[in-house]
């Protein structure tokens, strides 16, 4: 009995502490129960990076100076290493267990254009030359960035740039004008467009190259902020613009905060996603707002037998977010091997996006979804497809023909199921609904509940779907489907044609 009643007085106390959670008021009509992050605290030690020798003209190289204020804390038991006001130019940070990174309004982390310095010293995984992320963190508990300052990349001088996406498709010859003036090296991208890379720059710049060809170089673009391997992680308030490559990765995280946080880059950038969690178990991205070159807030889940390994995407809540341009708003793959289970977003607004809601993958790539809900949601202005399930999705590269770059294209195929979209509403889309199943495995159980859609130029294209169930549904104007290899397929109880 006594062993019964202290279990009882546990569970209340547990109950207790979660309903003084700052974020609870996130949890409030969710279609179903999932596990709540937990508040990630630091202690109340706070060194500046100032006292270290750090300098805030944008000039003088603080590599140094926020690996010691870094060190200090840490050897102090941990707490907040402040950033304050000035521009300060580093290269690589590498955070640790109790770090907070606190960036004060008005400071600015500025990406060194030292490449050097980001290129990993030693790789025994396959010989490669590649990039160590601005910020990273591995194999920590308790890891903050937060504050209302600015971490910039300066992705420009990284970034290879496509004729034909921002002068012919975007009409900005002033960018790719600016390109040519840092000097670099144009290779054909088709007959008639070309791609420039920043591969031998003008010497003046400094800016040295780190692989001996332009392709090579390419390859090794950094992420900005990269955590791998840990647990209780928060990233809050900042703003991140301006990456290499991808923005925000968060890999194999047990509770995941991400609050209030900007992400800002243009729209040109390739491969610029925003928010790429991978293998991620229980979080939280809320109040965000995102502009980027490409996906938006993107669920990962690993490529092949690794992604199985590292576990499912699981309890994830999405809410009171904005995605202005990005090739999707909300986003699951292309890789998610490991799966994808108790997904929800809600609340939020994609605004101009490519595709509102954007589903891909491949073989080799794929895995398997559960309890995935999106309700509560506004589109606007989507140039392509509202909503997108993709199963022979290609990714190009720059410069690239295009290959699925799975590990093993006979197994590990995508299933698209147990989908929810309820209570969505979307304006000047292009195309309402496009679904690309394959033979043997098609889309299948999902459900659209109260979605209507306004000035959509283009109807429904399905293919290999069945147990799909438009209900309370609106498209106006209506607009031609087309449909193959598919069943049950409903429109308020009546089969969709």
């Amino acid at each position: 009995m006594k062993k019964i009643l202290l279990s009882a007085l546990l569970m209340g106390a547990m109950l207790s502490l979660n309903a003084q959670s700052k974020y609870d008021h996130y949890y409030t009509d969710l279609p179903i129960e999932i596990e709540r992050v937990q508040e990630v605290k630091f202690p109340a030690t706070a060194l500046n990076i100032a006292q270290f020798g750090a300098v805030p003209d944008g000039k003088t190289d603080c590599t140094k100076a926020f690996a010691a204020a870094i060190d200090s804390v840490s050897k102090m038991g941990g707490g907040h290493v402040i950033v304050p006001r000035g521009v300060w130019k580093t290269g690589p940070i590498v955070l640790k267990s109790n770090i907070d990174l606190h960036l004060k309004k008005g400071a600015t982390i500025l990406g060194s254009e030292n490449k050097e310095l980001y290129v990993q010293k030693d790789n025994p995984r396959d010989g490669s030359k590649k990039c160590d992320a601005l910020i990273r963190a591995s194999k920590c508990e308790n890891v903050g960035i937060t504050g209302k300052g600015v971490i910039d990349g300066q992705g420009f001088i990284w970034r290879p740039i496509k004729e034909k996406k921002v002068v012919r498709d975007g009409g900005l010859q002033d960018v790719w004008n600016e390109a040519l003036a840092l000097g670099g090296t144009l290779k054909q991208d088709d007959k008639t467009y070309r791609i420039w890379y920043p591969f031998n720059l003008n010497s003046e710049l400094g800016i040295p190259n780190i692989a001996a060809t332009p392709e090579a170089q390419e390859k090794m673009r950094p992420t900005l902020v990269n955590i791998i391997d840990s647990k209780n992680v928060v990233i809050e308030g900042v703003t991140i613009r301006n990456s290499p490559k991808l923005h925000l990765v968060p890999t194999r995280i047990k509770n995941l905060i991400v609050e209030n946080v900007t992400i800002d880059c243009p729209w040109w950038a390739q491969n610029g996603d925003a928010i790429d969690p991978g293998n991620v178990q229980v979080a939280l991205i809320a109040g965000c707002n995102v502009s980027c070159g490409d996906d938006g807030l993107c669920m990962k889940g690993g490529a092949g037998q690794k992604g199985v390994d590292a576990g499912p995407q699981r309890d994830f809540l999405i809410c009171n977010d904005t995605v202005y341009r990005a090739h999707g708003g909300f986003v699951i793959g292309s890789e998610y091997s490991g799966g994808m289970q108790r997904i929800i977003v809600k609340d939020c607004m994609f605004d101009g996006t490519d595709i509102g809601c954007r589903f891909k993958s491949a073989p080799g790539r794929g895995g398997w979804c559960e309890d995935i809900y999106c309700q509560n949601i506004v589109m606007k202005n989507i140039r392509e497809a509202a909503f997108l399930f993709q199963s022979g999705y290609a990714d190009r590269a720059a410069g690239g023909r295009g290959a699925t770059d799975s590990d093993d294209k006979s197994k590990f195929f995508p299933e698209w199921s147990n989908f929810t979209f309820r209570n969505i509403t979307c304006v000047n889309a292009r195309k309402a609904v496009e679904m690309e199943g394959m033979k043997g495995l098609p889309v299948h159980n999902i459900l659209f509940d109260g979605v209507n859609w306004y000035g959509t130029r283009e109807g429904m294209t399905i293919d290999y779907a069945e147990d799909i169930t438009f209900q309370n549904c609106i498209m106006t104007p209506q607009l031609t489907n087309e449909i193959k290899h598919c069943k049950d397929l409903k429109w308020d109880g009546s089969p969709l044609e």
